[in-house]
């Protein structure tokens, strides 16, 4: 699974108005660990930056003179995106922006290179019914430290971006991939193995009293936060 957690500063709120992306930032991950491989750039807009737009990001138009268009960077961003899932905070309008600038140069939007683009605004809004659910909001409700966030940063807010995705599906994600993985190893074992072997090779070590009533505590949180959707809970009360 390859997820790329993407952000976006631009010169003003709508790109309907001619308003255009001055910074994008990416980080990439696999299987649900960071790789280190990011994408970052700077680029010059050609127009000027609102005064409301300056202020949440502090990007100068005299900083981005020298920076090069999206036209010059195009290709490179498609080629790191390309087939991951996108994972973007408010998807709406950074899908908007990037599709924008892509038309300019006639290519296709955003969706034909990466088809899949999950929206953590949508997914926190349902986690979260009647609650803030904007960045801040998130790492403040998942313990992730955002102290280094004084001004939005397009590379910043993705890499924390990634983090407040892992806490949000730490129960539900998580545990279908490392089951997956359970069965995935457990099968290519058995192909190297007699029946007889594989038994002799596994070893059953039961939880702890400390480590069940942990795994309650952590059902019991994923209950409350999810409204009663722990598929977990679920899954027992139906077996």
């Amino acid at each position: 699974m390859r997820q790329i957690f993407l952000d976006t500063e631009t010169t003003g709120l709508e790109h309907k108005l001619g308003h255009r992306v001055i910074e994008i930032g990416c980080v990439e991950m696999r299987n649900r660990r960071l790789t280190n491989r990011h994408f970052h750039c700077y680029l010059n807009p050609e127009r000027d930056i609102d005064a409301g737009a300056l202020a949440v990001h502090g990007i100068s138009l005299e900083f981005l003179q020298d920076k090069p268009r999206f036209a010059d960077i195009a290709a490179d961003f498609i080629g790191f995106v390309r087939d991951a899932e996108l994972i973007i905070h408010n998807a709406v309008f950074d899908i908007g922006f990037l599709n924008a600038e892509l038309a300019r140069l006639d290519l296709t939007p955003i969706e034909t290179v990466c088809p899949v683009v999950h929206d953590t605004l949508r997914m926190a809004k349902d986690l979260h019914p009647g609650k803030k659910n904007n960045l801040n909001a998130l790492c403040e409700r998942y313990g992730v430290d955002n102290s280094n966030r004084t001004l939005h940063g397009a590379l910043l807010d993705a890499e924390i971006l990634a983090e407040v995705y892992l806490a949000m599906t730490r129960g539900q994600e998580s545990l279908v991939m490392e089951l997956a993985s359970t069965d995935t190893n457990l099968a290519y074992n058995a192909e190297q193995a007699l029946p007889g072997e594989l038994r002799k090779a596994l070893s059953i070590l039961l939880a702890s009293e400390g480590e069940l009533a942990e795994h309650q505590q952590l059902l019991a949180s994923i209950q409350e936060e999810s409204k009663g959707r722990c598929l977990w809970l679920s899954s027992k009360s139906t077996a």
